[in-house]
């Protein structure tokens, strides 16, 4: 069994990780972390993660940025491996983690489904041979209640392409303060947000009479839910570093 402290715990996706741990045995969630309260739970909630003394295998955290630094602070004091999976997070705050694993083990991901960590890696093939002769758009679309812009998962598709690239690209989020020819170094970021749409994410490589488009659409959050715990299995007993889906994957895509 693995045991977990779930921070976010009252949040969408802490409420979807719940009712699956709930379900399946190999779970334990010993306690929860969330600055809201009001929802009953099975186990205890706290809104001062100092006050949390109970034992766990593995942290989970899908909350907001603010909450990051005392989070890794207690991941620290505690010695336990934590999984990030919270979105928006800035470029310090990447380094802040990276800093983290050198002392616990930390997973992070921009997005924990398996079918994004795949279109991701058909997405750097399809830039590597397409270079040059394909100019390429990234399109993402989610609910109206998220707070960031372009989507963590976007920008993370987009640092995979960059890194493929002989030439760096220039990332560009909107046209219509810019009237000028699109340049082929660029990439296009877009984002739409809407009703209550899970997440869509689509990469189009636009050429010369032909268009080829990679598309994931989530239908469930419970897509997330199922990584991050794949993920909390795989982090139980880790040593210290960064880790990604690439190593829980074991380099299958």
């Amino acid at each position: 069994m693995t045991n977990i402290i779930l921070n976010g715990c009252n949040g969408r996706m802490g409420r979807v990780i719940t009712r699956l741990a709930e379900a399946d045995s190999d779970f334990n969630i010993t306690a929860g972390l969330d600055i809201n309260d009001y929802c009953p739970n099975e186990y205890p909630v706290y809104t001062d993660i100092s006050e949390c003394s109970e034992s766990a295998d593995v942290i989970v955290d899908f909350s907001h940025p603010s909450a990051l630094t005392p989070l890794l602070e207690f991941a620290k004091k505690r010695k336990l491996p934590v999984i990030i999976s919270t979105t928006g997070l800035s470029d310090e705050q990447k380094q802040e983690i990276a800093d983290a694993s050198e002392e616990i083990p930390v997973f992070f991901s921009a997005n924990m489904s398996l079918g994004i960590n795949l279109i991701t890696a058909l997405a750097k093939k399809a830039a590597a041979i397409l270079e040059g002769d394909f100019d390429i758009e990234i399109l993402e679309k989610h609910h109206n209640q998220k707070l960031d812009a372009p989507s963590g998962t976007a920008l993370a598709i987009a640092d995979a392409i960059s890194g493929v690239l002989k030439d760096k690209p220039e990332y560009v989020y909107d046209r219509h303060s810019v009237r000028k020819k699109r340049s082929p170094r660029e990439i296009g970021i877009q984002s739409i947000r809407g009703g209550n749409i899970v997440g869509e994410h689509e990469i189009i490589f636009a050429g010369l009479d032909e268009v080829i488009e990679i598309t994931h659409r989530a239908t469930s959050r419970e897509v997330f839910a199922v990584g991050s715990l794949r993920a909390a299995q795989f982090m139980k007993g880790r040593e210290k570093g960064l880790y990604s889906m690439d190593d829980l994957i074991g380099g299958i895509i």
